[in-house]
């Protein structure tokens, strides 16, 4: 087990482009080792995403404007998925962030988490004098009639995970082949598209950091991919025998 002995600490494990059901899937293992306490702190993962579109509980294969034909030439899949909202695209240039929080030790309402990371995109682009606004009946972070930045979230047994999608470099054309989050109506733009010239991602990444930790008021503790599968294997394998042990007693 990992105890935090020095404070307010969260894991972050920063990654490069990777697979969305491989981060899917560690996901779910994180969050029940932090369920659990095998792993004793909040974690968060900073990471891109190879081309892909993800569907939400509430669907979003009505608002797909291109047919699964189209997309398998262009090799993006279509994932369905356990978060909260509808139909989106990530890519690389997008900078998303997965916190797996226990919102019940940190005594807060989804209500209030949600919020808090709409604030944390909305310091990070105020940071680049960007301008935008949040908007309690459509999450997320807007400009104007466009978004930038799209939140995502599911709890489990009171620890919460998916996360948030930041629009830095993103190309936006793909965002042309859905109507984005179920709405006809709205544009999708990027910090770039904002700026008129590309953004450091590394410098992003340091903002949302930076970000949550004051916003948060803890300590962001490095961790790696390797790490983090360890403590998930050592879980599994304590597991296994505990299960092995009961099944020899019982015989």
């Amino acid at each position: 087990m990992m105890t935090d002995t020095a404070g307010n600490k969260w894991l972050c494990a920063e990654l490069p482009v990777v697979d969305y059901l491989q981060i899917l899937e560690l996901q779910r293992q994180l969050v029940d080792a932090r369920r659990i306490e095998i792993i004793n702190r909040d974690i968060v993962l900073l990471l891109e995403h190879p081309p892909v579109f993800t569907m939400g509980r509430r669907g979003g294969l009505v608002n797909l404007k291109v047919s699964r034909t189209f997309l398998e030439k262009l090799n993006i899949a279509i994932i369905q998925t356990d978060r909260g909202g509808n139909i989106t695209f990530h890519g690389p240039g997008q900078l998303v962030v997965y916190p797996i929080i226990d919102l019940q030790a940190a005594g807060m309402q989804v209500s209030d988490y949600v919020a808090s990371l709409e604030e944390i995109m909305l310091r990070v682009l105020a940071g680049w004098g960007i301008p935008a606004d949040s908007n309690p009946a459509n999450r997320g972070i807007w400009i104007g009639n466009s978004k930038i930045g799209s939140i995502g979230i599911a709890v489990r047994q009171g620890v919460c995970y998916h996360g948030f999608a930041l629009n830095v470099n993103l190309a936006l054309n793909p965002f042309g082949w859905i109507h984005p989050c179920g709405f006809k109506d709205i544009g999708v733009t990027s910090m770039q598209r904002e700026l008129s010239h590309n953004v450091s991602i590394n410098q992003v990444r340091g903002a949302i950091k930076r970000h949550l930790e004051s916003y948060f008021g803890v300590k962001l503790i490095s961790t790696t991919l390797p790490e983090l599968k360890n403590f998930i294997t050592s879980n599994e394998q304590t597991n296994l025998a505990e299960k092995e042990a009961s099944e020899r007693s019982g015989l």
